[in-house]
């Protein structure tokens, strides 16, 4: 293979990296480039998991074994069965220079594997029962430490894999740490920008992107979609006598009660849309099982040592609501719910559409300050 074509597959692998939105989608991106680039059949990434002592396959692409799936739920390997590995696992490469590739064949032959140990019995058995011919194995180093591996296989008619060959996976391992460290600072911008850091709970900008597409699903196939608003009661109080650092622990706690109570309804966005509010947005679950949620919610929140309970108010398109052309309706009759939860100082929640406990909402808000949480642009 010339030197252009491989700067072409590098390149390649570079941009395919760059343009993946997800972890997953990344590691596919890497394990397909790496197996093109090296003229492969088969290849897998796979991420060494210290505090479990194993290596675990992220993504298996190209020709697949029936064992194999594309991104396996449980496929690890103990770290003991991989003695060529030991030799940098715990190393540190503070200079860049990650341990070379090395090559292994069905017939138990190794090519450069590190410490001499000439080959893994564990890796000669498995190129044999997937009749494969041989594999380059290439670590993976990231932020100076031993992340993973990945191994490249080919069929047994294919030439074995050679030095030069190893030379370029030790590249394209390079290459796929680079993507992988860029995926890592997108994720965790991602996390931020999505995350209430007080409470770990997702954040407005969370539920505006959620909300949002949960109403154009139910414009579609009509799936429930329930929105429970919460407005903590007492923090104020908390704040003026016990002082900040303790109306945070409120806070905490009862982002904690909402977190547990969401996970009664699988699927559900815990958040803190700021200040002493907070939500649970649902979707595909009946309107009752929400409220009886929502009355656990209420509940614990007025068993916690501080502060004064909770107001709740729920609105669900599975009640009879009227039509809900938007987000910001749905928002707004939840909205509507919780201010009058906290008027009648209710131990419970208040439901829209339910015993005329909230009056008909128009789409259009109302001028004044109770408009306090105007929702974003969105098509009425």
């Amino acid at each position: 293979m010339g030197e252009d074509v491989r700067l072409r597959a590098v390149v390649a692998l570079a941009q395919s990296m760059a343009a993946a939105h997800t972890p997953r989608e990344s590691w596919r991106a890497a394990a397909i480039g790496a197996c093109e680039a090296l003229d492969g059949r088969f290849a897998a990434l796979s991420v060494w998991e210290r505090d479990r002592g194993r290596l675990r396959v992220l993504v298996n692409a190209g020709d697949r074994a029936p064992d194999e799936d594309e991104f396996p739920e449980g496929e690890t390997y103990p770290v003991h069965r991989f003695p060529e590995i030991t030799e940098f696992l715990h190393e540190q490469w503070a200079g860049g220079g990650a341990p070379r590739a090395w090559v292994e064949t069905a017939e138990g032959a190794g090519v450069d594997a590190p410490g001499g140990h000439g080959y893994s019995h564990h890796r000669v058995d498995a190129l044999r029962r997937r009749g494969r011919g041989c594999c380059v194995v290439a670590p993976i180093v990231l932020h100076g430490r031993a992340w993973g591996e990945l191994y490249v296989a080919r069929a047994v008619e294919r030439p074995v894999f050679d030095r030069d060959d190893a030379d370029f996976a030790t590249v394209l391992a390079s290459v796929i740490a680079a993507g992988i460290a860029q995926q890592e600072r997108l994720e965790e911008v991602r996390r931020l920008a999505f995350t209430d850091p007080l409470t770990g709970l997702a954040n407005r900008r969370a539920v505006d992107v959620r909300l949002d597409a949960a109403i154009e699903q139910y414009r579609v196939d009509r799936s429930v979609v329930s929105l429970v608003v919460c407005d903590l009661n007492g923090l104020k109080r908390v704040n003026d006598t016990l002082g900040h650092a303790t109306g945070d622990r409120l806070l905490e706690r009862f982002g904690s009660v909402l977190s547990l109570c969401g996970a009664m309804l699988p699927g559900a966005l815990a958040a803190r849309l700021g200040g002493d509010e907070f939500c649970l947005l649902t979707m595909g679950h009946p309107a009752d099982d929400v409220v009886r949620v929502a009355e656990e919610l209420c509940e614990r929140a007025g068993d916690l040592k501080l502060g004064e309970g909770v107001a709740c108010g729920v609105a669900s398109t599975g009640d009879p609501i009227g039509p809900v052309r938007s987000a910001r309706r749905l928002f707004r009759l939840a909205d509507a719910a919780q201010y009058r939860a906290k008027a009648a100082r209710a131990r419970g929640p208040v439901v829209a559409g339910r015993d005329d406990t909230v009056l008909p909402l128009a789409d259009t808000p109302p001028a004044g300050p109770q408009d306090r949480r105007r929702f974003r642009d969105a098509p009425q």
